[in-house]
């Protein structure tokens, strides 16, 4: 059976923010923060002229400017967390509609975005 080959590449990066989530009841339903660390992934069947998935620099930059709109933020103000509850879960999705959006490269795709808000701890978001 003829498989499809993938190559995948990971950065990682942080932002630091403060949140609380609606609707829960326990502790975090109070104002706190993390430093959250995260995880992008990207990958593609097929390499371009220059060996790569994506230049990592791409990525990192891409990267950056998306956690910029969340560093050092009060997130519950963040106009998509109005409605959004900013779980860890719904932050890695935040995270990965902006990622796809800002890396329109044909064949490149991101596959998952991880937020860790702790080191123990952490949500992912990919698409099937």
């Amino acid at each position: 059976m003829g498989e499809i080959a993938v190559y995948e590449i990971k950065v990682e990066s942080s932002f630091s923010g403060a949140h609380h989530l609606r609707g829960y009841d326990g502790q975090c339903e109070n104002l706190h923060g993390h430093n959250w660390k995260v995880e992008v992934f990207v990958s593609s069947s097929e390499l371009g002229e220059d060996g790569m998935v994506l230049d990592f620099r791409r990525l990192k930059e891409a990267t950056q400017a998306v956690l910029e709109t969340l560093d050092h933020r009060y997130l519950n103000e963040i106009p998509y967390f109005i409605e959004v509850n900013p779980s860890s879960e719904n932050i890695a999705k935040y995270i990965f509609d902006r990622m796809r959006n800002r890396l329109g490269e044909k064949g490149v795709r991101v596959t998952r975005v991880t937020a860790w808000e702790s080191a123990g701890a952490s949500a992912s978001y990919y698409e099937d």
